[in-house]
């Protein structure tokens, strides 16, 4: 473990402005979704599974709550979630658009 690294990692963490802070938090909470071409039709998924966030908002907007859903998907930890909530927060058309159509197509 590179002790030096870390420890100079924290005096800039420590030294960020709260929008700079809120912005690095944003950054790190994307790393958890992923897009792969050919998998799950190519929507955003948690980082290394086939669960897309839109599902995960679908059942979210039917009254689920996170400890329902840790529950359902027990591969899932609660960043996880908190990182699909807020990937729906910067993108909630794609997701909505995407809830609309398996809703539309009676696939949900």
């Amino acid at each position: 473990m590179n002790v030096q690294l870390v420890n100079s990692l924290v005096q800039i963490i420590e030294s960020l402005t709260p929008e700079e802070r809120r912005l690095l938090l944003e950054q790190l909470s994307n790393q958890r979704i992923q897009v792969t071409a050919g998998v799950c039709g190519g929507h955003p998924c948690i980082h290394n599974t086939r669960i897309p966030v839109w599902t995960l908002v679908a059942f979210r907007q039917q009254g689920a709550d996170d400890q329902e859903l840790l529950r359902n998907y027990p591969t899932l930890t609660q960043d996880d979630l908190t990182a699909a909530w807020a990937y729906y927060k910067q993108h909630p058309e794609e997701c909505d658009r995407v809830i609309a159509t398996v809703d539309q197509d009676g696939d949900g």
